[in-house]
């Protein structure tokens, strides 16, 4: 999948398609670089649902909450960054959460105003500026979308 300019018609489209496919969840999911082009990982704490697991940052849309609104919370409630700007997105992928419910990580490339990164949450027990051979700790479908955001950024 090429990443698609967020606008309001894409975002309306994300949520409609996720409707017509019975996702019980949706997530947001955000790719942050720094300058050198590492992206952010977080380590899932070993207690908690999928422990052990290096992801992006992310987490659930509250109802009533928009994607855009839902991201920059995450972001900030996971690592203490500030979403400066929003920019393509990037594809999705489909799990089931801790509580089986059909979820669906709609993930997006964003800036933040630096990477200082200040992990608020017993959710994640460390985090990764991860380089490309680093990246291939995560899962498979955050590895997919690594490589769609890598193909915009080349």
């Amino acid at each position: 999948m090429s990443p698609s300019p967020v606008n309001d018609e894409l975002l309306h489209a994300l949520i409609r398609a996720a409707e017509s496919e019975a996702i019980e969840k949706t997530v947001v999911g955000a790719v942050i670089a720094d300058p050198d082009g590492k992206v952010l990982l977080l380590h899932r704490a070993a207690g908690d649902y999928l422990g052990g697991l290096w992801e992006l940052p992310s987490g659930g849309v509250d109802e009533g909450e928009g994607l855009i609104e839902a991201l920059r919370r995450e972001v900030a409630e996971e690592t203490g960054l500030t979403v400066s700007a929003v920019g393509d997105y990037l594809g999705h992928f489909d799990y089931r959460s801790g509580s089986g419910r059909k979820s669906r990580q709609l993930n997006f490339a964003v800036a933040t105003t630096d990477q200082t990164v200040r992990l608020a949450e017993a959710e994640h027990d460390a985090h990764l500026w991860a380089d490309r051979p680093a990246q291939d700790r995560a899962s498979s479908a955050v590895r997919s979308v690594l490589d769609t955001w890598r193909s915009r950024t080349a």
